[in-house]
């Protein structure tokens, strides 16, 4: 039998926290375009700020978490985001929400680059992600049910990020102050796996950045292009995070049984379908199936691409890293999706943004191959082997 493994709560915690804003992208952008005397591009590149913001922080931590110890981080990055976001709900001033967004990201991205280094430290990473994706879907999903009823104006879903983070900061008690192996305590660890490890972080730069075109711009397809209520649309996307949850937890029973190449591979395949069909989509049916199946399986996917990327480095480098390119493609996905579809209309977006998550398929793929053939980690780290191997073990075997 198996021994039992205990889920690190703590570390999901912070997890959630930190994806919760781009989660949470586009009511944060129709908001800030209702709510504020802003266009809906001005409201698109405010959404793109906050997510830079977090990739800044991602990238500046990225080799730097074992450094300091992770409750010190974690405690900043939640007041951050509790100042940041608070600040911005409170804030009727242009300048000062958005002074206030981007302190809010520096949070974000400062929890997330802590929450990834120690899950790449795990036993078991991508189980921990996974339960991590479900915390955060199950939040976001219940936030989109319930601000279309506390009335107008842009403050509800930033001021919902920011008592988030306020939960959440107590629990970092029971996070480690040292790191917690012996590998993260050597200052002068070469960086494996330099090659799979670029391929893949410009692969999700790119990968993140179709999503989240859509994504930021889904609410405005709703409302507009649909001809949807906001009530209505907040409970699609609710129900499209709760599917989100079922697909989440299949990937979490299945595991690795089924590799890492395939459900990377078929699952960004399928996702760029799902993007086509909700960018052209004219009533309720077609663009409620658009949202649901996508948001059904872009958390599985990604629970894999997290788990390949922990595979790489035990450190968990490469987590913060891929990560943090994900978050520039998050960051500049709601201003390219505005820009996008004022230019070209929603159906031509789509189609765009389907065609290059086709092309960006394949190298990651092609990464997910590589990272599943034993003699990898033997072959590309030089020192401390059996160290990569074990975390390797623990993130791809059946």
């Amino acid at each position: 039998m198996f021994a039992p493994r205990t889920t690190p709560w703590p570390l999901v915690a912070l997890f959630t926290a930190g994806y919760l804003a781009p989660y949470l992208l586009p009511t944060v952008v129709g908001r800030l375009d209702s709510g504020l005397p802003l266009s809906p591009t001005q409201a698109g590149a405010v959404g793109s700020a906050l997510l830079l913001s977090s990739a800044s922080a991602g990238f500046l931590l990225a080799s730097r978490v074992d450094r300091f110890g992770a409750r010190r981080p974690a405690r900043i990055g939640l007041t951050l985001a509790l100042l940041g976001y608070g600040g911005a709900a409170l804030a009727h001033a242009v300048p000062a929400v958005v002074l206030g967004v981007l302190i809010g990201g520096l949070g974000s991205g400062t929890a997330t680059a802590v929450a990834a280094t120690r899950i790449a430290a795990q036993r078991d990473p991508h189980r921990t992600t996974t339960v991590g994706l479900l915390g955060v879907s199950a939040l976001a999903g219940a936030v989109y049910l319930t601000v279309p009823h506390l009335g107008p104006g842009h403050g509800q879903p930033l001021a919902a990020i920011a008592l988030t983070a306020l939960a959440v900061w107590p629990l970092t008690g029971r996070i480690p102050v040292d790191a917690p192996t012996v590998e993260s305590r050597r200052p002068a660890a070469r960086l494996p796996h330099r090659r799979p490890g670029l391929v893949l972080a410009a692969c999700m730069l790119c990968w993140s950045l179709a999503q989240n075109s859509l994504w930021g711009v889904s609410g405005r397809i709703g409302l507009t292009q649909a001809q949807l209520t906001e009530a209505t649309v907040g409970a699609v996307f609710a129900i499209a995070l709760g599917a989100g949850l079922l697909g989440v937890t299949g990937a979490g029973a299945l595991g690795p049984r089924l590799g890492l190449a395939m459900p990377i591979g078929a699952g960004t395949v399928l996702i760029a379908g799902c993007i086509a069909l909700s960018a052209s989509a004219t009533d309720l049916p077609t663009f409620a199936t658009g949202e649901i199946a996508w948001n059904t399986i872009y958390p599985i996917v990604l629970s894999y691409v997290i788990g390949l990327a922990a595979s790489l480095d035990p450190r968990g480098r490469w987590a913060v890293l891929v990560g943090s390119a994900a978050s520039l493609g998050t960051a500049a996905g709601p201003l390219a999706g505005s820009v996008l579809s004022a230019q070209a209309g929603f159906p031509v977006m789509g189609a765009v943004l389907a065609v290059g998550l086709l092309v960006v398929s394949v190298p990651m793929t092609a990464v997910a191959l590589q990272a599943g053939r034993p003699t990898l980690p033997v072959v590309e780290i030089p020192v401390d082997v059996r160290a990569g191997e074990d975390a390797y073990e623990a993130a791809t075997a059946a």
